[in-house]
């Protein structure tokens, strides 16, 4: 498999879920993955699970992206692609998060994650993209969500930055076109996708199977997606079979904002 083939790329929030299985579907395409992460224990064990290099990387922090920019120079040469995948709900602690009752500290720790670190990511993977030889271009992949497209009431930091994401996401594609830069920039919108951030909502109990049918009632496929299926859109967007794709969002929701939920008919 050879479709990323001689890529250098660095996935954030590599630790778990999602940008697990970006990292490893881009790894098994041909490329050279640098798994990144804040949370450093379950990134080593990832990293020695999948067998590649890693780097703690808190994505709120600029000199942070300083330093992961100048070790994967230094020591492979080059960065054709970065993913911009860490990201948090903000839920995770238990606090208020819809418009009236969200404290300020919580809306700016959510953007802080979501927001300013996919726009970081972004600066200072055009810096670097720009060294890549003549005839080789760069792949930006934002993660975007569902969330990013529609309210939120329960979770309006959360909406509100990955519809930030979303629309910096056409602001860079289109900068690198105005600059003649051979960097593509695009995102994509996960909804319900079956990760370790859903096992707490779903539990272990008898009532498992019941509860996930219920998250997914309204999307027309009536599952959650899997992770590998948002990782063989991101490996797409980083290959040369976009070369023409820049500046799009795709929508990885089993249909769900395609329009009302259809109904299966019944037997």
């Amino acid at each position: 498999m050879t479709r990323l083939h001689h890529k250098v790329a660095l996935v954030t929030g590599a630790a778990q879920g999602i940008g697990a299985a970006i990292a490893q579907a881009m790894a098994q395409e041909g490329a050279t993955v640098i798994l990144t992460d804040i949370h450093e224990a379950l990134l080593r064990q990832t990293a020695e699970t999948l067998g590649m290099p890693w780097l703690a990387l808190d994505v709120r922090d600029e000199d942070h992206w300083a330093a992961a920019m100048q070790q994967v120079l230094a020591q492979h040469g080059g960065l054709h692609v970065l993913v911009n995948n860490a990201g948090i709900t903000g839920l995770e602690q238990g606090a208020l998060h819809d418009p009236e009752h969200a404290s300020l500290e919580e809306w700016r720790r959510v953007h802080a994650t979501n927001l300013d670190g996919v726009f970081l990511g972004c600066k200072h993977a055009l810096r670097a993209m720009r060294l890549l030889p003549t005839g080789t271009s760069g792949s930006i992949v934002n993660i975007s969500s569902r969330s990013g497209i529609v309210g939120i009431p329960a979770a309006a930091a959360y909406a509100s930055s990955k519809a930030a994401v979303r629309n910096h996401t056409k602001s860079v594609a289109l900068y690198c076109a105005e600059q003649r830069l051979p960097v593509r920039c695009n995102s994509i919108h996960p909804a319900a996708i079956l990760t370790p951030m859903w096992e707490p909502i779903l539990g272990t109990g008898p009532d498992r199977e019941a509860t996930m049918q219920a998250m997914v009632a309204d999307t027309p496929l009536r599952r959650f997606g899997t992770p590998h299926e948002v990782a063989s859109l991101a490996v797409f967007l980083a290959s040369d079979e976009s070369a023409y794709v820049t500046g799009s969002e795709f929508h990885v929701d089993g249909g769900i904002l395609a329009g009302s939920a259809a109904v299966p008919a019944q037997q």
